[in-house]
């Protein structure tokens, strides 16, 4: 079992990565807030993360916050060679479960650099614009980006939940590497920024991958083939995605190592063209 049977793809031109990558968010209390029930645990899924070939790990300065970031570094610094950590900035925490945009460049520039201590790096390789604050012309939120790209401090810009509307209106300031937007089996809403993310051959990181929702039930095409491979419909939904697209990059997040293991394997399954077609057209 190894998440290198999902393929590879290179993010900017330089950063080769493990197609099937791990989210960081359950690493943190309810409400994505404050420590997680069992550290150790959370430490053990990182290591076990990497040892089975995971490179890609999506974290986020609000994850916490910090407290995913801290724990990264915990676990695995100093950090291999290959291995790929995207983060995240754009938005202010004021409790549990609350997500608040703020995207004014001095804000943007005090979390990038929290972001470098709290990792222990010296820079940042994928920086995505976590939302774009509307409050804020977004050349403002990308231009600092930008800036501190050019200091390097970023070796890469990304953003997260945009149309692609934004994304050309943001590559207009920046070289835009990434996009991380919600995208499952169940809810493609961001099919066309997939479609120009996949055109332009631009990393697509969908997030929430698992979510099957309705297709998980007992009559469903999902459940069906689920049986046929030997496998669990989250696996499958898996599977989807990385068939979807050679650009999309799953980052299944979990708290426990067995559920890390469960996902992996998903790597090892491959759909027919048949089977892609069936689960597509489920929804």
């Amino acid at each position: 079992m190894s998440a290198k049977n999902s393929g590879t793809f290179t993010i900017g031109g330089d950063l080769l990565v493990t197609r099937l990558g791990y989210g960081a968010m359950q690493l943190t209390g309810p409400g994505v807030w404050g420590d997680p029930k069992d550290p150790d645990e959370a430490v053990r899924v990182l290591r076990r993360a990497v040892e089975l070939g995971v490179n890609l790990i999506d974290t986020a300065d609000a994850y916490g916050p910090f407290v995913a970031d801290l724990l990264i570094k915990k676990a695995l610094h100093p950090y291999a060679d290959d291995l790929v950590i995207a983060t995240k900035a754009g938005f202010t925490r004021t409790g549990p479960g609350q997500w608040v945009p703020v995207g004014r460049p001095e804000y943007l520039r005090q979390q990038v650099e929290l972001s470098l201590r709290h990792l222990g790096v010296d820079r940042i390789d994928l920086l995505q614009l976590h939302r774009i604050d509307p409050k804020v012309p977004l050349a403002e939120q990308v231009g600092e980006l930008k800036k501190l790209q050019d200091e390097g401090k970023i070796r890469h810009i990304g953003l997260s939940e945009v149309e692609v509307g934004d994304l050309v209106e943001a590559q207009k300031t920046a070289e835009i590497v990434s996009v991380q937007n919600l995208f499952n089996l169940a809810n493609r809403d961001a099919e066309p920024l997939l479609e120009h993310a996949t055109e332009h051959g631009i990393a697509f990181i969908p997030w929430f991958p698992l979510a099957t929702g309705a297709l998980a039930g007992a009559d469903s095409p999902l459940t069906a083939l689920a049986k046929e491979h030997d496998a669990s419909p989250s696996q499958l939904a898996l599977a989807w995605l990385l068939k979807r697209s050679p650009v999309v990059l799953p980052i299944p997040g979990t708290s426990s190592v067995a559920h890390l293991e469960d996902n992996v394997a998903a790597a090892d399954i491959e759909l027919t063209d048949a089977e892609f077609e069936a689960l597509s057209q489920a929804v």
